[in-house]
């Protein structure tokens, strides 16, 4: 798709209306106002031709749908469809009836689109020339009447340049979804005047007014130097898409700053437009036609035609000896680089010979034998190249690499490198015929060596090498390395890398070397010992090592040690001022006296993080220390005892520790502390002056418990069967600030340790349930300011246990009740239900003896307590009306699975003003609810299947859920006409309901959003 910017603009706004159209068509419209061909059919393709086409990447545009000659004022087009089929068609528009045959237009392109849809093509693709020229006046890029029209609209505005705008669109898969109107150009584009043209008359613009609409403008106002600017960060691809927008952007893109380096790696070129582009960009300095046909030809004319050719990249071919012959003509060639590529026939011998050549990369390229003599060259890389003869003369060479060179005899090897005496680096890894005596001439050639690279080469041992200057060792896989090459290595003062991996013979490394920074030991099956000492050593790596199992280290620098998976690790001793992370995960083999070494005095004295995860060998920890921050234990089965001493410890993980029996944290920094996962822990021993959370739920034997937490406000002591009363007395003193207490399943617990609990003012949450309490009196004794108190099924209280709740005002302050599966009887219930009027959560859960919640039946004894007089009007905004006393509080009443209970009735007598949740759900013997509750918002009876009767005076429930029931439809018809906020019905599974009751429902409650039905969701 091509885009011609003239003077005028194009405004494209999305459609959202047209979604439904086919993505798998690709419409393209766009159109335009042309009077006449003459000067843009005659100049256009010839100017577009003789110009861009230079370029060599795109063909000469063409005009599209060029109308018949005439005076009039029209539009052009042409039509296609997907089958190739044309029709030309002409919408006349004269000047007058532009307004009038606006919508005509859009109409038309409808027509022709559907014209041919209807015979079958896929598609059909409109395209429209623009042509629009001034004061009536063809236009074109070289005609007159357009410079007059732009030297007319410069004086309007002066320092400014032409407008450039275009489509910012995916001409592929976008435009077929979007619609675009043109408007001429003109200085200030709004709603008000959105035709104002300073080449165009008023008439002009009041016949255009109608067609007005809210336009997507993109405005470009870019001067020369800023598209430079921008230009410089666009690769040559875009540069060339960027040239076909305007006259300004190809001068723009042309210029020569971005055509320095002619890159077409991996392109289609040929020769002849690659030397249109050689003769164009004369000063071009790098090339780059790698992946390109005939590299050789190509190569050849970027030799004779860039004279200032700096650096050549060539591969995948073959080049031919006159281009090694050509080359020495190229005299500021700095860099070469030739890949994956035959050189001359493959077996006849190339010369290479350059004066001025500082890089020269010959990789992976097939060749019987290559001299070379550059007298500057620094740089050469013959790696992966199949060749068994390399003749060097470059006697500046610092860099070699001869990687992976099979072929290469250890002769012709050592004759390569100890002919460049100033050689700074050797790379001759896998180069399988490399010996010991190659090495020793190498290091006495070539005193400034000091980066060596022989890896893979199963010959050399280094026993008897010296290596002075070496500064970088890398000796992988070499089967010849053993302990006695360590004595060698050792002798090099200046070493500071060294790669030992994959050395299968290695089975002691022992090194005092002031310079070692780093070393690396992995997949060393026979090591044993490893013992460094370096003032600098910073990294240190050992890895599947298994026979591995003494490590000495001495280290100034040292900050983070990894030794994981080291299976048969016994010994370490450390001696390392500033290491700070240690992470020994799964080493299984170390013992209890690895405690000492990570503990004050043990050679790490500023150690914050400790990692023994999975040493399932340690039995009895025990930490002193002063810096530790975070310990993990996770996995250590075996550990019975833990003792920590560290006042700055803030984590510590013991997940897994399952046969933890005694535990001391003293001191500690802690703030939080789980211990939940430690069933078999029966003596703790808590000092930490920071925590405030504790997690002791499951410790099953957890007899003695010393915690001494000030700051401590949560402790939950769930499953402690064995915590007695004189523990929790202990813990209430010294622990004053406890908010929340979990006592559940403490059976031990009995009124002296409750009577403890005064000694806790800021209680707040108790949670005695599955507990064998007959008394609560305590409880109503010691906590004054309690809100929530759980009592989930403590079947041993009597019916008389609560009534200091409701008749002597004990626990004022008391919120949530919880008596879930108790054993409390209906008329005890009932006077709790009417007379805690300060309640507003109440759970009931599973309670076998409720058999009925009715308050209009117990008005009379609720009165005795509090009379309530009620009034509420729907349609009033203030809600219910109180009068002398204050109403009931309750906000969410829970009653699930309750089994006995048939009729539930809350009058609005009962005053309960703010319950907003009623929860009734598998209730199954449940036949009757009426409620006359104003601000219930959810009720929930699923799974009542006796229900048959329901009323609803709820006029702000939101949510109501049937599921599973058998109430008729009628009932539920007259249920909801009440309820005037009603969004979600749940109906699921209800046997008498159709998919019919649905419109029923939405009529009787226009509220309604959802109806969830198991025939159809709504």
């Amino acid at each position: 798709m091509k885009i011609w910017c003239f003077p005028f603009k194009c405004f494209g706004v999305e459609d959202d209306e047209d979604n439904n159209i086919d993505d798998a068509t690709d419409k393209i419209y766009s159109f335009g106002v042309e009077k006449g061909r003459g000067p843009l059919k005659d100049n256009w393709d010839e100017q577009m031709s003789n110009d861009d086409s230079e370029l060599g990447f795109w063909p000469p545009l063409r005009n599209v749908g060029d109308g018949d000659e005439g005076e009039g004022l029209g539009l052009g087009l042409r039509v296609t469809d997907a089958i190739g089929r044309e029709n030309n068609g002409r919408l006349p528009l004269d000047d007058d009836d532009i307004v009038e045959r606006g919508d005509d237009f859009f109409q038309w392109v409808n027509d022709m689109d559907s014209r041919y849809a209807a015979t079958g093509g896929s598609g059909s693709q409109v395209d429209v020339n623009l042509k629009l020229g001034f004061n009536g006046e063809p236009s074109s890029s070289s005609s007159p009447a357009v410079d007059m029209g732009r030297e007319k609209h410069d004086r309007d505005l002066p320092n400014k340049r032409p407008k450039c705008l275009s489509f910012a669109l995916d001409w592929d898969s976008n435009f077929g979804n979007e619609r675009h109107y043109l408007a001429p150009v003109h200085e200030d584009i709004g709603e008000e005047n959105l035709y104002d043209l300073s080449v165009a008359s008023d008439n002009a613009r009041n016949d255009l007014d109608p067609l007005k609409m809210v336009y997507l403008e993109v405005r470009m106002d870019l001067t020369d130097d800023l598209l430079h600017m921008v230009f410089s960060f666009l690769d040559q691809i875009d540069l060339c898409r960027a040239a076909m927008v305007c006259r300004q952007w190809r001068d723009a893109s042309s210029h020569e700053d971005f055509w320095r380096y002619l890159n077409f790696e991996n392109q289609f070129i040929s020769s002849q437009h690659f030397e249109k582009m050689c003769q164009r960009y004369p000063n071009a300095t790098a090339v780059n036609v790698y992946g390109t046909p005939a590299i050789h030809s190509l190569a050849m004319k970027a030799i004779s035609a860039l004279r200032n050719l700096e650096i050549l990249t060539l591969g995948k071919g073959q080049l031919g000896e006159t281009f090694f012959q050509a080359l020495t003509d190229c005299h500021m060639l700095r860099s070469l680089t030739v890949n994956d590529t035959t050189l001359g026939n493959g077996i006849q011998e190339i010369p290479l010979y350059h004066e001025t050549l500082l890089d020269l990369q010959i990789v992976k390229c097939r060749v019987l034998r290559v001299s070379i003599r550059c007298p500057q060259l620094e740089t050469l890389s013959l790696k992966r190249s199949s060749m068994p003869q390399a003749v060097l003369n470059c006697p500046l060479l610092r860099q070699l690499d001869i990687a992976s060179c099979h072929k290469l005899s250890d002769a012709a090897i050592r004759s390569a490198a100890t002919s460049c005496p100033l050689l700074e680096s050797l790379d001759m890894s896998n180069c399988s015929s490399v010996s010991d005596e190659t090495i020793q001439a190498i290091a006495a050639s070539c005193g400034n060596l000091h980066i060596l690279d022989a890896s893979y080469c199963p010959n050399i041992s280094l026993e008897s090498v010296g290596l002075a200057m070496l500064t970088v060792l890398k000796l992988h896989s070499c089967e010849g390395v053993t302990s006695a090459s360590m004595t060698a290595i050792s002798r090099s003062p200046m070493l500071e890398v060294l790669e030992l991996d994959n050395c299968s013979l290695l089975t002691s490394v022992s090194l005092d070397l002031l310079r070692l920074q780093t070393i690396r030991l992995v997949h060393c099956r026979k090591l044993v010992d490893l013992s460094l000492r370096s003032s600098v050593l910073s990294s240190i790596t050992v890895s599947n090592c298994p026979s591995l199992q003494r490590i000495s280290i001495t280290s100034k620098a040292l900050k983070k040690l990894v030794l994981q998976k080291q299976e048969s690790l016994t010994c370490l001793v450390l001696e390392c001022p500033c290491l700070q992370d240690v992470d020994l995960t799964e080493c299984e083999s170390l013992t209890n006296s690895i405690c000492k070494v990570f503990s004050s005095g043990g050679g790490c004295p500023v150690l914050r993080s400790l990692v023994l995860d999975s040493c399932e060998s340690l039995t009895a920890v025990s930490f002193y220390s002063t810096s530790l921050i975070s310990l993990s234990l996770g996995g250590c089965r075996s550990i019975t005892s833990l003792e920590l001493r560290c006042p700055c410890l803030e984590h510590v993980s013991l997940d897994g520790c399952d046969h933890l029996e005694s535990a001391s944290f003293l001191p500690v920094g802690l703030r939080s502390l789980n211990l939940g996962i430690c069933p078999k822990l029966n003596v703790l021993c808590i000092g930490a002056t920071h925590m405030v959370s504790l997690e002791l739920k499951g410790c099953g034997v957890l007899s003695e418990a010393l915690i001494n937490c000030p700051l401590l406000t949560c402790l939950d002591a769930s499953f402690c069967s064995q915590l007695e009363d004189d523990c929790l007395s202990a813990t209430a003193s010294s622990c004053p600030l406890i908010e929340s207490l979990i006592l559940m399943s403490c059976p031990s617990v009995g009124p002296d340790g409750l009577l403890s609990l005064h000694r806790l003012p800021n209680l707040t949450y108790l949670d005695l349930s599955y507990t064998f309490l007959v008394n609560l009196q305590p409880v109503f004794d010691s906590c004054f300011y309690l809100k929530v108190l759980k009592l989930q099924a403590c079947k041993y209280l009597d019916n008389t246990s609560l009534e200091p709740l409701y008749k002597g005002n004990a626990l004022p302050a008391l919120c949530e009740l919880d008596l879930s599966y108790g054993t409390l009887c209906q008329s005890a219930i009932e006077e709790l239900l009417a007379c805690c009027t300060h309640l507003t959560h109440i759970s009931m859960n599973g309670c076998v003896n409720m058999h009925d919640l009715d308050w209009e039946f117990h008005r009379d004894k609720r009165s005795a307590v509090n009379t309530f007089y009620w009034s509420f009007d729907s349609s009033s905004e203030k809600g219910p009306l109180q009068k002398d006393q204050a109403d009931r509080l309750l906000q969410n009443l829970n009653c699930v699975g309750c089994p006995n209970i048939r009729k539930v009735v809350i009058p609005p007598a009962a005053g309960c003003f703010h319950l907003s949740l009623l929860n009734l759900s598998l209730s199954s013997n449940l036949k009757e609810v009426d409620l006359s509750c104003c601000n219930l918002f959810f009720l929930n009876l699923s799974n009542c299947n006796s229900l048959e009767i329901l009323k609803l005076d709820c006029p702000r429930l939101t949510s109501l859920f049937l599921q599973s029931c058998n109430i008729d439809e009628e009932a539920i018809e007259v249920a909801i006409t009440q309820c005037i906020m009603l969004e979600t019905l749940d109906v699921r599974f209800c046997s008498k309901i159709s998919s019919s009751s649905m419109g029923t429902f939405r009529v009787a409650c226009p509220s309604l959003k959802r109806i969830f039905s198991s025939l159809s969701t709504m």
